[in-house]
């Protein structure tokens, strides 16, 4: 019986997994990549490459690494037990979560948009040089 019961775990596992891959495509410039093996997806920003979901399988569970906040990281592994800190990542910073349909997809998604958002690229200030700022100040 628990045969069954893994392997039906195994498809809902694996359909979250094919749902939140699309979710996280909905994402301006997000792209799916493969750079270790054909079963670990990488969900990246276009403009700096950086990962800000990782889909993996390991020990027969399939597990989402996302980027949070410490203070939001610790929140989400105290009210889910199946947010743990970040599998091979920095345990501060990430979190693992096993999708094993106990944490709502709602929240899931709300975690992926943090993560998003936290890796974006950063918009850099155009810096002014000092000699044409002073003659923008003397101008007035």
């Amino acid at each position: 019986m628990t045969a069954v019961r893994n392997s039906k775990q195994q498809r809902k596992s694996t359909l979250l997994r094919k749902i939140l891959i699309e979710y996280c495509l909905t994402f301006a410039g997000a792209y799916e990549d493969y750079p270790f093996d054909d079963s670990t997806t990488a969900m990246r920003h276009g403009g700096n490459r950086r990962i800000f979901a990782l889909f993996l399988n390991h020990d027969g569970r399939e597990l989402l690494n996302l980027k949070s906040e410490p203070f939001t990281a610790l929140f989400w592994r105290n009210e889910f037990s199946s947010v743990i800190p970040g599998y091979h990542m920095n345990k501060v910073h990430w979190n693992s979560v096993i999708l094993d349909g106990t944490v709502p997809d709602e929240v899931i998604k709300e975690m992926i948009a943090e993560s998003h958002e936290l890796t974006k690229p950063k918009i850099r200030k155009r810096k002014i040089p000092q000699d044409l700022d002073k003659d923008r100040d003397n101008a007035w």
